[in-house]
């Protein structure tokens, strides 16, 4: 390759690398996001060879990780923020599902239906966005009538710090969607059976953490917290 050549690729390996960069600043490309090589270099008129050489260069600054089979996606951001906030989340929504659970009435419960089918509805053509939105939507119908203020500010602040990174999970996991939807339902039959209520708060508790555990199983399996399935087993205690 002479000299010419080579640097007319870097230089679009540069403005390939500075595209992506921006975007994922911007959160055009949130955590989890799949980075097409070809798709990219077709958006800017280009090879992928100078889009391979810029998702290297990001990969190197941990922007950008790649897997075996899979291909590049966008890094975590600081999953530390994700983990704590889905911890205290995990504790804090199932109070508050379990303190709104007899406020709810029969048309509560088929509207989160309703939108849980929606969620079920879009695994076939699976965006971890619109998925992410659904579900915050689903919760909120379950927990927004609890009648303590202070427990509602406290699950919507932690709602409000994930921000971007809710997508992260079910991005980098599309396996826990199916999983999830599954248990919305079993915490809307406890719901509508008047189930005790420590029994709906520990559904619900689990239900939130084990989303986590399916994003520490695939990204630090060292630190999982391998819960359990969210329904006990026959012959277990609730307790």
């Amino acid at each position: 390759m002479s000299d010419a050549v080579g640097q007319a690729t870097q230089s679009k390996s540069q403005r390939a690398y500075q595209w992506v960069k921006a975007r994922i600043a911007n959160q055009d490309f949130t955590p989890g996001y799949r980075l097409v090589l070809g798709t990219i270099a077709g958006e800017l008129d280009m090879s992928v060879v100078p889009v391979r050489e810029a998702i290297r260069q990001l990969e190197a600054e941990g922007l950008v990780t790649f897997e075996r089979n899979v291909g590049a996606r966008v890094a975590m951001v600081d999953d530390s923020q994700y983990r704590f906030s889905m911890q205290a989340l995990s504790i804090l929504e199932g109070a508050a599902t379990a303190l709104a659970a007899r406020s709810l009435t029969a048309e509560d419960v088929r509207t989160a239906r309703a939108v849980n089918e929606q969620m079920t509805s879009s695994l076939a053509h699976f965006d971890p966005h619109r998925f992410t939105a659904l579900n915050q939507q689903f919760h909120a119908t379950l927990f927004t009538k609890c009648a303590n203020p202070r427990m509602l500010d406290l699950v919507n602040a932690e709602w409000a710090r994930l921000g971007h990174l809710r997508d992260s999970t079910f991005s980098f996991v599309p396996g826990r969607a199916q999983e999830s939807v599954q248990e919305h339902e079993e915490i809307l039959q406890l719901i509508e059976s008047s189930a005790p209520l420590s029994t709906i708060e520990k559904a619900a508790r689990r239900h939130r953490a084990a989303t986590l555990d399916a994003y520490m199983t695939h990204e630090h399996p060292d630190e999982t917290l391998g819960l359990p399935k969210l329904s006990p087993r026959k012959g277990e205690s609730d307790d």
